[in-house]
């Protein structure tokens, strides 16, 4: 077993388009790399900055993102019983040596969330005028049902 932490540049379109790792910051990884019969078992910890836009209120924000990270890199191609039991793509060991990046990738973009928020209490924007709900608590329009309008001055009332 050798275990390995290392800071990394992230790379190129490491993300979604709302959301994604920080460019110019560091993938601060912590993985452990273990032979065993099959090949090389990598499993650890990847931990990265994120910046992301609100799908709420579209406001820009940051958060931390720690995922966890496990993958088998074959030796030489398994059985083909094995192959028709696992439906993930498989990765091998080429020269003596494992390509990482699609793994943090998969992993990184994989837990990102589907509909980023900034905080979970974001109320997001209005659907009428499009205000921050946040500035203006208790912020409401009165929507009148078009086929109601005939009946509204029955009352005597402008409202």
């Amino acid at each position: 077993m050798w275990k390995f932490e290392e800071h990394i540049p992230v790379p190129e379109a490491f993300g979604t388009p709302l959301i994604g790792a920080t460019p110019g910051s560091n993938l601060d990884l912590e993985l452990r790399f273990e032979a065993v019969h099959e090949g090389i078992l990598v499993s650890g910890n990847v931990f990265v900055e994120v910046t992301g836009e609100c799908s709420r209120c579209l406001e820009t924000f940051e958060d931390d993102l720690e995922v966890d990270v496990q993958e088998l890199f074959f030796y030489e191609e398994p059985s083909a019983e094995f192959l028709e039991q696992e439906e993930d793509q498989q990765r091998w060991v080429e020269h003596d040596s494992i390509d990482l990046e699609p793994v943090l990738r998969d992993a990184v973009v994989t837990a990102l969330p589907f509909q980023p928020v900034c905080r979970e209490d974001c109320e997001g924007l209005c659907s009428e005028c499009g205000i921050h709900l946040a500035d203006e608590p208790g912020h409401h329009h009165e929507i009148l049902d078009s086929r109601w309008a005939a009946l509204q001055g029955l009352t005597g009332e402008e409202n």
